[in-house]
């Protein structure tokens, strides 16, 4: 998805966002699941980075991205994340690492209520770029309301 002049060419909504399941192969041995490159998830895989020993009563995310996808997987533990397109929210509650959530840019992201064993991993489509982040609810709600 491309920002045209400060406004989006198509508003993501929180419709675009979903669960997957990831692909896995149980024998005696134990389990492996499978993450592959616009496989399982829809987009090219260029970060990975990881949210651990967190506080079990702070936010973490609180944000929305401009035009990075993102694949959220509770790889430990467990945490909730709402996702919010500006004009209807939903909450996840993430648990099982054999699944995620993805979520696409233009989306507002908080995520909360983490154990204490937590182990939050996030793939993303872009490599770290400041000036894609939306950090103010306000002119989040501003850019998706002039899309």
């Amino acid at each position: 998805m491309e920002i045209l002049q400060g406004k989006l060419e198509q508003q993501m909504t929180i419709k675009d966002c979903r669960i997957i399941d990831l692909p896995r192969f149980s024998d005696e041995r134990g389990t492996l699941t499978v993450i592959e490159n616009d496989k399982e998830i829809p987009f090219e895989i260029r970060r990975i980075y990881y949210l651990h020993n967190n506080s079990t009563d702070m936010a973490r995310g609180k944000h929305a991205h401009k035009k990075l996808n993102q694949f959220i997987i509770a790889m430990n533990g467990s945490f909730d994340i709402t996702i919010d397109d500006g004009n209807e929210t939903e909450t996840y509650n993430l648990r099982d690492c054999n699944q995620g959530l993805f979520i696409c840019p233009m989306i507002w992201r908080d995520i909360r209520n983490f154990t204490k064993d937590a182990i939050c991993v996030v793939l993303a489509s872009e490599f770290f770029d400041e000036d894609d982040y939306l950090r103010n609810y306000g002119a989040f709600l501003k850019a998706v309301n002039n899309s």
